[in-house]
């Protein structure tokens, strides 16, 4: 029998839903007899209304019109929790099987940046700073098609060969819902990168995702200035409002600090100037003429080999205390911004002055084959340390920079061709070779006549430049060696147990190697560089192969795997070789935002007028700056 208070309760429960269901007849015979009183005109007429709205409903219904139309409403965002060793939790968008039937929802990358009529002021919230966008969404003028991008207006050209390609590509609702939720990966982790920064080091050079603070090099917001026009490329509305606002308020260049120029120019001023091209805001303009004027008190030396050091407060310049040596790749890879300033303010001051180190190293002796030493002297104006040639670290971005200054001067000097076109058969001739078991082609170093199989995680820069050259116009085999290259690169992070490339590789080239890398112990750190992501960038937009696709995926999802954490932001780690202990390093480097990925979602991206190669060419920071219409 059951207690009490248990009877009472279902005593009580039962009467309840009796008198309900009472209630309830009774309503509907209430109903009954009211409908039986009206005239049949009144009951046809209360009927044809009640289709009327039901035909209505029905045919104004977003989602069943696309359900006769054999469409279903996919968007492509339904997230997944992916579970990460080391406590690593990514957010990732789910990837579509390709055997559903996704709703295509046109090119991916231009309905991200501008799904409604927008311009600067309207997108942040401030004033339009001279930028004029009245026509720049207009569906056509005078006959011809325009489309918006990012406050550019691009007019379209006939279709070629390439872009039938690339519009079957598109196409393809499978590959739009797979392209849009890579694309959406990245908008993540850059979100999560960002949510890091702006709760820990806001204003300040870097992150430090693991103590949750902030270290200083310049003082000058290295991070959210290289970030800027990833933000807008990206279509993060919000992060770049409040960018700006940073940047218009708090930066300020009139301080007493000491700053590299190397670095200070590829980040900031072609941060800056990049940022400019691309929103036409002149707040931007304006903070790259005041950094600019402020660097060039380094050129003034007797060799014109400029210091590597300035003081933007004091207008002083000098060479670092330890020697009065420049790195070559430091005072060859400033011309492509400084041009660009010239080009802007009208003033001619700048490119003279880089250009002037152009023709100098140009002239010098102490080249190999068109390879260059990796120090030069800024009293002399000599090269030092002569004998050892590499395309790694202080000396990379020469090369890279002869090709795309020739590119941004619209292919007029030819110096600059010749140089960049002897240094790859100089590559050719002294550095290349193949690793065992694999016969990878890799990228050695020389060292007074010694050959060492010695490659650098920077190299990766070259399959990307060759591809660049290539799609210009230069001889075919070098896109054949870009392809060989960056397999090579590409290794370079799939033999390691973290899928994460090392800082420097070391090949096998000997008889009976069973593995074609090397990694020594103080190599193993990886610093979320952006080479190889860049190089297969350039080999996706020129092939349309989608294994770099691939390759660039697997390598996104290794960094939220093994760099990402959970309270903001990414860190470099020390080890790719222990995925069990991988030891973050405490440090995001600018780069990551303002390179590695931009780079990625490029990469994802089936537009190839998402930051067109025949309009723009890329600084070795990853700014793009426009690509001159004529000498100039």
């Amino acid at each position: 029998m059951l207690p009490p208070s248990r009877r009472d309760f279902v005593s009580l429960t039962v009467s309840e839903s009796g008198s309900y269901t009472n209630s309830k007849q009774w309503r509907r015979q209430s109903c009954w007899r009211k409908w039986k009183r009206l005239s049949r005109l009144q009951r046809s007429l209360i009927l044809f209304t009640l289709m009327l709205l039901l035909v209505c409903g029905i045919a104004t219904s977003p989602t069943l019109i696309r359900h006769w139309r054999g469409e279903n409403g996919y968007d492509g965002k339904q997230p997944f929790v992916v579970n990460l060793k080391n406590e690593y939790r990514s957010i990732l968008p789910e990837l579509p099987s390709e055997k559903k039937d996704y709703h295509r929802r046109g090119p991916p990358a231009l309905q991200n940046h501008l799904q409604t009529k927008t311009n600067v002021s309207s997108l942040l919230g401030v004033e339009n700073h001279g930028l004029d966008l009245k026509n720049a969404d207009k569906g056509s003028e005078g006959g011809k098609p325009i489309n918006s991008w990012r406050g550019a207006v691009i007019e379209e050209e006939h279709a070629s060969d390439t872009d039938t390609k690339d519009t079957e590509i598109q196409d393809d609702p499978a590959s739009i819902a797979l392209a849009e939720s890579r694309l959406e990966a990245v908008r993540e982790a850059f979100r999560h990168a960002w949510k890091g920064y702006k709760n820990f080091a806001w204003g300040h050079d870097e992150l430090k995702p693991i103590s949750k603070s902030y270290g200083e090099w310049f003082g000058l917001g290295l991070t959210l200035i290289d970030a800027l026009d990833t933000m807008w490329i990206l279509g993060l509305k919000e992060e770049f409002a409040e960018a700006r606002q940073w940047v218009a308020k708090e930066l300020s260049f009139d301080k007493n600090v000491d700053v590299n120029l190397f670095e200070s120019t590829i980040r900031i001023l072609g941060g800056l100037l990049s940022t400019y091209h691309l929103t036409g805001d002149s707040l931007f303009l304006e903070k790259a003429k005041d950094i600019g004027s402020r660097l060039m008190p380094a050129f003034s030396t007797a060799s014109k080999i400029p210091y590597s050091d300035v003081n933007i407060g004091k207008g002083t310049a000098h060479s670092p205390q330890w020697t009065s040596d420049s790195t070559v790749a430091e005072v060859t890879s400033i011309q492509l911004e400084f041009r660009d300033l010239s080009r802007l303010t009208g003033d001619p001051k700048y490119k003279l002055a880089v250009m002037e180190v152009m023709k100098r190293v140009h002239k010098l002796n102490g080249k190999q084959d068109g390879l260059v030493p990796m120090f030069i002297n800024t009293n002399n104006g000599l090269f030092t340390h002569q004998g050892i040639y590499t395309l790694g670290a202080r000396a990379d971005s020469y090369y890279e920079y002869l090709l795309k200054q020739w590119i941004q001067g619209n292919k007029t000097e030819k110096e600059l061709l010749d140089d960049y076109l002897q240094a790859v058969e100089g590559v050719k001739k002294n550095l290349l070779k193949k690793s065992t078991p694999s016969s990878l082609t890799f990228v050695g170093e020389l060292s007074h006549g010694h050959f060492s199989p010695k490659m650098d995680h920077l190299v990766c820069f070259l399959p990307g430049t060759l591809a660049l050259g290539a799609h210009y116009g230069l001889p075919a085999d070098h896109m054949e060696l870009a392809k060989q290259l960056i397999e090579t690169c590409y290794q370079m992070y799939a033999q390691m147990e973290t899928g994460l490339s090392p800082e420097i590789a070391y090949f096998n080239t000997h008889e009976g190697s069973t593995q074609d890398v090397d990694v020594k112990i103080a190599d193993r750190h990886n610093l979320l560089r952006p080479e190889t992501v860049e190089s297969l960038f350039y080999l996706y937009r020129f092939t349309k192969d989608k294994k770099y696709q691939q390759w660039g995926w697997e390598i996104l999802q290794n960094f939220n795997k093994y760099t990402r954490v959970p309270t903001g932001g990414y860190t470099s780690i020390n080890n790719v070789c222990d995925p069990a202990s991988p030891i973050p390093r405490d440090k995001m480097e600018s780069f990551f935002l303002g390179e590695t990925l931009k780079y990625f979602y490029l990469l994802f991206s089936d537009d190839p007028n998402l930051i067109s190669l025949d309009k723009y060419v890329f600084n070795t920071e990853a700014h793009p700056l426009p690509i001159w219409p004529q000498a100039e």
